[in-house]
């Protein structure tokens, strides 16, 4: 099978998060705090969430989101659809980057909903684009939600909470296929944020090896089985208000991505916090790369020349027939991450008329 990405020479992508209106994070945090109810949320923001998936169609994306919008978090999505969690329990953000508080897993887990299918089909009946769809790995869930406090009464460790989270992100992956959706989206921040030794003193983390192959063992176990299904794993270094929680090049973890059963890797490239392109020299040479080319911290829109410039450099090491396009990140994986909706478009359309000239030059 043909993997779909490379149909499209240069194929845009969005990571997935878009930045949300005011009243639309205003309804999200009244959707929380019960001040209106998740239907009535869900019926407002079934209005809004064309007008988002429109903007990124007339940026001239390849491959398009719902921005998101319905989610307070790209990562608390898991628990609002799993049973077992306590909210507001853990602080947030690696490093104190970020005010935000998060739930933490107090009892064994059991879906009770859909995470992304009911996102995904809404997102295929208001758009005939390709689209893509996100839900955080099995190791970013665990790293975020299990606390040594909280959670070892319900899972003694951290790699036993994430194992129980294996077979329920493995449904809803195979679910997402069903739906239709062109390309789903693995979120693993968490393998990413390795890089930083601050981060890993902050953690108590010793053996990096044993934690990249925590990460390595629950993504090839959730995709096992989807055969047909094109799957991409994002890594970045995590942000809130144009602040990364950490910096590094991925060079202690560019080797592990060859043994992860997905097609593509998403990665952070664009910011100088992500350390440079050199580490792609190790980049395995048989996935796509989806190469960060818009730095979404800086408010400063990049010009099409510049892409092209930082897809240029990335060609000495991925040949440009493996490049696809995106932003570093999300433009807003929390809701309350307060960015510009209109500055996201514009620095898409830089991005989508830099592939344009791409495809001019080497197509």
């Amino acid at each position: 099978m043909r993997t779909p990405a490379l149909d499209i020479p240069f194929a845009t992508f969005v990571v997935g998060s878009l930045p949300r209106p005011r009243w639309v994070r205003d309804l999200i945090d009244d959707r929380i705090a019960g001040r209106v109810t998740d239907a009535e949320a869900d019926r407002l923001l079934d209005d809004a969430i064309p007008d988002a998936v429109r903007m990124q169609e007339r940026a001239g994306l390849d491959y398009v989101s719902d921005g998101e919008w319905h989610r307070e978090s790209y990562v608390k999505v898991f628990a609002e659809a799993v049973d077992g969690f306590e909210r507001d329990l853990l602080a947030g953000g690696s490093s104190g980057f970020s005010t935000l508080a998060y739930p933490a897993v107090v009892r064994p887990i059991a879906a009770k909903r859909p995470i992304a299918v009911d996102e995904a089909r809404f997102l295929r009946s208001r758009s005939d684009s390709r689209i893509t769809v996100a839900v955080p790995s099995p190791y970013t869930i665990a790293r975020r939600m299990w606390s040594a406090e909280h959670s070892s009464a319900a899972y003694s460790t951290r790699e036993e909470f994430m194992g129980a989270c294996v077979p329920i992100i493995q449904t809803e992956l195979r679910s997402l296929a069903e739906a239709g959706v062109d390309a789903i989206q693995l979120d693993d921040p968490w393998l990413a944020l390795l890089v930083d030794p601050d981060y890993r003193r902050s953690e108590g983390i010793d053996d990096i090896e044993r934690e990249i192959d925590m990460s390595v063992q629950s993504v090839n176990a959730v995709v096992e089985g989807l055969d047909h299904a094109f799957v991409s794993l994002h890594l970045c270094h995590a942000h809130f208000n144009r602040r990364h929680s950490t910096r590094g090049p991925y060079d202690l973890i560019i080797g592990a991505l060859g043994r992860m059963n997905v097609q593509r890797f998403a990665l952070e490239l664009a910011t100088p916090d992500a350390g440079g392109i050199e580490a792609l020299a190790n980049f395995p040479d048989d996935k796509i790369l989806g190469l960060g080319v818009i730095d979404h911290t800086d408010s400063n829109v990049e010009s099409p020349g510049l892409v092209v410039e930082r897809v240029e450099a990335a060609m000495r090491y991925v040949p440009a027939e493996r490049i696809t396009l995106n932003p570093d990140c999300g433009f807003a994986p929390s809701s309350a991450n307060p960015m510009d909706l209109d500055e996201a478009y514009l620095k898409l359309r830089a991005m989508t008329r830099a592939a344009g000239i791409l495809r001019d030059r080497y197509s």
